[in-house]
This record gives C-alpha cells, structure tokens and sequence, in this order.
C-alpha cells in the first residue's frame, strides 16, 4: 500500500498554521494536495490485502477500534479513533506484550433497547456506553444503528430497533444524546436502506420517494434534527440505481439542504466504488481507506474531473469533527472504566425491554413455593448476549441462565445439567474451526436440541416444581437469516409439546424463554407453555435479568417494536426479500460490478410499499400472532379521562393510567392517528405518532401521560406534488396499549398545509406499489 503508506516530512516550522489556533482556511491552505487526499481515506487496515476484509480493525492507537483518521502533526492535526458498535464499545479485550485487559461492556441489542419504549432509560444506557469509548481512548462510536425492521429475516435486524420510524428515530435519538454526553461522537447509520445482507455491496434498493420519505428516511431524519449526532454513515448498498454514499441527493439535498446537518459524512468500511463520485457527493471521509481510492482522487484532480474547492469543504467538515474529540482536546483516558457499574446498568435495563408475550393463570412471576427447575433447551447452558460482527462486544463474561436462576436461589437438576453441558461440548468438538477472519464473524448455528425419553421428562417433572424451556437463536452481519431460522426445528417442537405434556400431567407449569435477536414464528406452538418471556438478547448480564423478571424481582414492562406475525407467508415483504440465507458477496475488487440482474440479489423491489410492519396487518385485517406495541404486565392498567388541546400547530393529549392489579408496573402508553380518507393517497388504518411510558407505579397509583403531535407530522408525502400534505379533515386520535388495543379515542379537526420539498430519489424502474393498484 504505497500510497497509503505515506508520510507527511514537510517542515514544522514556527509558520505552520496549528489546528486550534489557526482559522480551519488557513490550516487547510498549507495542506498539500496530496495530505488533503490522504486526510479524506482513512489510515488503512492492518492486514488488509484488497480483497475480502469488511469488518474494520486497527492497532494503531487503541488495538481492535474499527479504523483512524489521517494524522497530520505538523499542522496539529491528530488521528482520531472510530470504533464499533451499538452494543458497547468493540475494540480488542487483550493486547500484545500487555497483561491487563481491555474488556467491554456488553449491553443489551438495540431490539430490546427499543422495546423498552423508554427514552430517558436508553439515553442512561447511552451515556455508559460512552463513558466506556471515552475512557477506552476511542473518539466516535459506530453506532446507533437504525435500519427499519423491513423483514423478519434480516440478519442485523437485532441491532436495528423498529418497524416504526417514530420508534426508531425516537430511541436512537436517546442513544445518541447519551453517547454524545461524554464529549465523544457517534455516527447514525446505515444511511440508508440498508434493509438486508444478502448481496449488501452491490444490492439496488429499488424504493418509491413516498416510502423512503415515510417510513426508511424518518427515522434518520428524527436523530439529525433532534440529537445532533457528530457523523452519519453511508451505507452499502445502491439506493434506486446509485450508491448511498455517491447519492448527492441523498447526502447534500436531503440530509443537509433539507434536514440542516452540520456534521461529517463518513462510508460503512469499504463502502462505494467511485471515490470521486463519494467526494462530490458529500461523503466527506472514506474509511478504512485504500490505494485505489487515493489514486482516483489524485487523478479525479489531475484531470479536472473533481474540483479541489469539493476537496477543501470535505477536509474542513472533518477537521470541524476532530476539533470536538477528546484526543485533540488531550483527554487523558484512563482504560478504567467502571465496568462493574455499568453491568448494573445493562442487568436493570434489559429487564425493562423484555416482552411477556403470554401468562396464563399468573404463571409469571414463579411462586413464593418454587424452587426445583428443569432447565430445557441448549441455549439455558448457553446464554447469547447479542448478534455477531461489528455489532458483537468483547466481553469479559456472559450470565447464562443457568447461572442467574442459581444466583436467585433456584436449585437446578445437576443430572440435566450434566447431560447439556456434555453435549454442547461434544457438539463444539466436531464443529470445524474458522477458516478465516470473516468466517470468524458469522453466527455459528445453534446446536440441535437432544432428545428425551417419555419417561426422562417424567421423572424430570416428578421431581420439580417447573420447567423452563429456552430457545435461541443468532443472527448477525454478513448473512441474512432463512426460512428454517425463522420457524423451530422439529426437534425443538417436539421438546416443546413432550415437556409441555409430562409436566402438565402433574399439574405443573411450563415457561418459554426465547433468547432471540430477531422474530420468529410462535402461533403454531404458542398454546402449549404457560407463559412465554421474550428476553431477547439482553448483554453480559442476561442470565441474571431474565431471572430477576422470572423471580418477580423485576416487573416485565417492554412492549413489540414490531409485528409477529402468523406465518412468514404473511409478511407483506415476503415476496421481496432474499430468504436462502446466502452469505454476502465479500469480494471488494468487483464490488459495483453488476454481473446479473437476479431478484432479490442484485436488486430488490420495495413493492409493500409504506405498508410496512403494522401499516399493513392493521389496514388490511391480516391475523398477527402478536401485534406492534404488544406486550404484558405482571399487573394491569386502565385507562382514562383523556383530553386534547392545540397549541398553534401542536396538539396536546393527556390521559390518566391506574394500576388496577395486584403487583407494581409500568405501562407504555401510545397514541395512534387515523387519517381522514384521501382522494389520492392510499393511507395506512392508523400510524403510531408518540409513546410515552409511566412511572413504575403501586397497586392503585395513577400516573398522568403527556403525548405531543405537531401537525406537520400528520402529513403523508404527495409525489405529485412533491410535498409533504396534511389533509383537511377529522382525524382520529387513538390512545393504546398497542396497535391492536385501542382504550380511549378523540376526534379532532386539523386544517390543511402543504409543505414542498426537492423532488429527489426517484426511482429508474417502475415495479408493483402496494395501494397503488389501479
């Protein structure tokens, strides 16, 4: 890597302007030609051959961080450190010659932190995770990530949050203030529609402005106006026949003509083929930086193919960046951050995110008088924390199950143990060890569940007062999941309905916990267990949360960010999206190359259109498992007294939530709004517009919620017109318990407003819309 292996050895002169203390014009004045081109590409990445490396890593400065800037000394110009990921801090736990350790923190993925529908909870978490970047050395956080939950079947859906956009932009918002509150900063990403794996680099999401506009870009749009993250990262793939981050649409008119960003544009690594294109573009830093891209800039200069004025506001946007990091500000990082506290903070906010999804006959929490448990299925023994690749953490323990009921004071069958931990084992022996870095990275699959007898499940139940069954899956970069992924196995089936019954023959319960990163089907098997606790993914300290939610320690209060539905069949993407499970295309010398045109590989075609997630179940009556926003209590609520004011072009709702049950809780409240019928626009039944969640309120306590709406976020998006149009009419204002629960509803007339906006990202070929049938 000549080029990149240069070095800067012009003098450093008392002359040099300094970063700092010099105008940013006069330091990127003295800055050669050739620095300011090294100083738009990252440092490079160790080990990296030009071929198949995709998942960043650098031991410069802070050994496993994703990647650095360009350092420039002589003008005062530092590296800075950017580093993965959404779930804490990913840099190397050990280092060479150096015996202390470098553990992080693994919270909980950014599925569960959505489900808590907490933003004041997620900012906390938010604001220990940045602590950990900025005591670790690191100086922006890859993270958060906020693609929207399109298909079950997405292989990072685990680290994405919603099918909503308010959810998601709402939560990542949170994040990104927490982070941020440490003087670190994070980069928003993948911007944009980056909704599967399969074929991420060369895929051309092909998407309607008015679904992009509503549903893929909102979120986004949410995080940049109302939390001021540092930096926004391109994504992949091609949106509408160009790359994310050669779109100048995208990354100037939209985001920073339309939405007022200030801040530094950088690629996902490796991201793009045309640095020149990405110069022009707007996608100021291009990470992790290689020979090619060099070289095309020098030449783009050379030729006049690229101004040097584009060159010049690209370097200042970056310098503005570093001038707010710690290291250029000589933050003196202890590599101590508190990570006792913060496994705390992980153990207390997972169990805010997890879902009772069922509880029948108060099954949950476990009685005063039970004490024996059989515990079930491999994924007990073997907890996971979260997804893998970049949004994986380096951790320095992860709390199974089985330790955290032990912890709790459970007495568990050391038999049963016996017989899981010798088969995972032997189970691990046989796997073949990866052959290289990336295969590294993929989910190992989970091993298959062994069988028993009649006869073991029945003495099993003779002599304990519960069984808990957990079911896992994994899922993570690179892959999306299959078909086979999303339903269970025959051979989980058959535990589920062989345990269900030995042990209800004697009268006693069954609980499922699902240790999952991503939906799966549950309304063929659903009926069998007592209850059924969605723990999903919760970090290091998930064993420990799960069995504090299961003791009753802690109440279950997270409610769905998204839809189960009953079959896959059901879901309105289902005929568009790659459900094989074929790894990504990992090349990165033919990435851009279009050498096919294969549906749902090469191109995918957005044809649901805005009837993502709940638009669609709830506009078309299709039969969910479990709607969006769903989610059950250890005690129950009522609702009441609501009421609506306007304030100029704001509408205020209050309404009044008591505790009627017996245990304490906490209840996410959400407001829904059904639009009066269009004359041209197809429109979704209702479309969540705020949530809000009370205070942790005793038996009989109430709690007044507060939900705020402006008017301009009753508008859907007129291509026509190419503005956002709020129609004149009585809307629905529908206070829930989720999509599908609606408790109160007021009527309120809302004037009309349009608001124009540039008549961009349109798409180059037209295919099938969903409610633009003619």
């Amino acid at each position: 890597m000549a080029a990149m292996a240069a070095t800067t050895f012009m003098a450093c002169g008392p002359s040099a302007p300094q970063l700092g203390k010099a105008s940013l014009d006069e330091v990127i004045a003295a800055m050669t030609q050739e620095e300011k081109v090294h100083f738009v590409i990252g440092t490079g990445m160790e080990g990296f051959s030009g071929d198949s490396a995709v998942i960043g890593e650098t031991k410069n400065i802070v050994p496993g961080a994703a990647g650095t800037t360009y350092p420039i000394p002589r003008l005062g110009i530092p590296a800075v450190v950017l580093a993965d990921g959404p779930a804490g801090l990913r840099i190397s736990a050990t280092r060479e010659n150096d015996e202390a350790t470098y553990y992080c923190t693994h919270f909980p993925i950014g599925t569960l932190l959505a489900s808590t529908w907490d933003t004041e909870l997620v900012e906390h978490v938010g604001q220990a995770i940045g602590n950990e970047v900025l005591e670790y050395g690191a100086d922006v956080l890859l993270a958060p990530a906020l693609n929207t939950h399109r298909n079950p079947l997405c292989g990072r859906n685990f680290e994405y949050y919603s099918e909503d956009p308010v959810v998601s932009g709402e939560i990542a918002a949170a994040y990104v203030r927490g982070v941020q509150s440490n003087g670190v900063g994070t980069s928003i990403k993948h911007f944009a529609v980056n909704n599967q794996e399969s074929n991420r680099m060369s895929n051309d999401a092909q998407v309607s402005q008015r679904a992009l506009r509503e549903i893929y870009l909102k979120g986004f749009e949410k995080v940049v106006t109302e939390a001021n993250p540092w930096t926004v990262m391109s994504s992949y793939n091609y949106l509408n026949g160009i790359y994310t981050s050669e779109n100048k649409e995208l990354l100037t008119t939209l985001l920073r003509d339309e939405w007022g960003f200030k801040g530094m544009v950088m690629t996902d690594w490796f991201g793009g083929a045309d640095a020149v294109a990405q110069m022009e573009a707007g996608n100021d830093m291009l990470q992790p930086g290689h020979d090619k891209q060099y070289n095309q800039i020098i030449d783009g200069l050379k030729t006049g193919k690229l101004d040097e004025a584009v060159l010049d506001r690209n370097v200042k946007r970056i310098l503005e960046m570093i001038l707010e990091t710690p290291r250029f500000k000589g933050y003196q990082y202890s590599n101590k951050p508190d990570l006792k506290a913060h496994a705390e903070v992980t153990r207390r906010s997972a169990t805010e995110g997890m879902v009772l999804l069922k509880n029948d006959k108060q099954a949950l929490p476990l009685a005063e008088g039970v004490k024996k448990i059989a515990l079930l299925g491999c994924t007990s023994y073997d907890f996971i924390a979260g997804g893998t690749g970049s949004g994986n953490v380096n951790r320095a323990y992860t709390v199974s199950l089985l330790e955290g009921l032990t912890n709790a004071g459970y007495v568990l069958d050391s038999e049963l143990k016996a017989k899981y931990e010798n088969y995972i084992a032997e189970v691990n022996r046989k796997r073949e060890p990866a052959k290289d870095n990336i295969s590294a990275f993929l989910p190992v699959p989970r091993p298959e569940e062994p069988a028993f007898s009649a006869e073991e499940l029945k003495a099993l139940a003779t002599k304990s007062d519960v069984a808990l069954i957990t079911l896992g899956r994994t899922s993570g970069e690179f892959v999306d999941r299959t078909l086979a992924d999303f339903n269970l196995t025959p051979a989980e089936t058959k535990l589920l309905e062989d345990a269900c019954r030995a042990f209800h023959a004697q009268g006693k319960k069954v609980v499922v916990v699902l240790n999952i990163g991503g939906v799966i089907e549950t309304a063929s098997w659903k009926h069998l267990p007592d209850a059924i606790l969605l723990a999903w993914q919760a970090g290091q300290e998930g064993g420990n949360s799960v069995s504090d939610i299961l003791s009753g320690k802690a109440a279950p209060s997270g409610k769905l960010p998204m839809t189960f539905p009953c079959r896959y069949a059901d879901v309105p993407s289902a005929t568009n999206f790659p459900a094989e499970g074929k790894a990504d295309n990992l090349s990165l010398t033919d990435h851009g190359v279009k050498k096919s045109e294969v549906k749902d590989w090469d191109y995918t075609n957005y044809e649901e259109d805005i009837f993502v997630g709940y638009r669609y179940y709830d506009t078309y009556k299709k039969q969910v498992s479990y709607p969006f926003g769903y989610g059950l209590s250890y005690t129950t609520f009522a609702y009441a007294s609501p009421t609506i004011a306007k304030d100029n072009d704001a509408y205020t709702l209050t309404v009044e939530v008591t505790n009627t049950g017996k245990h304490e809780g906490k209840e996410i409240v959400q407001l829904y709004v059904s639009a009066p019928r269009s004359k041209t626009l197809a429109k979704p039944e209702k479309e969540l517009k705020a949530f809000a969640k009370t205070k942790l309120l005793k038996p009989g306590e109430k709690d007044v919620v507060t939900l705020k709406v402006d008017a301009a976020d009753l508008a859907s998006y007129d291509e026509a017109q190419h503005a956002w149009v709020v129609e004149a009419g009585t809307y629905q204002f529908k206070i829930g318990a989720s999509s599908q629960d609606i408790k109160l509803s007021l009527n309120e007339d809302v004037a009309g407003q349009t608001k124009t906006v540039n008549d961009i990202l349109k798409p180059q070929n037209s295919f099938k819309r969903l409610g633009n049938e003619k």
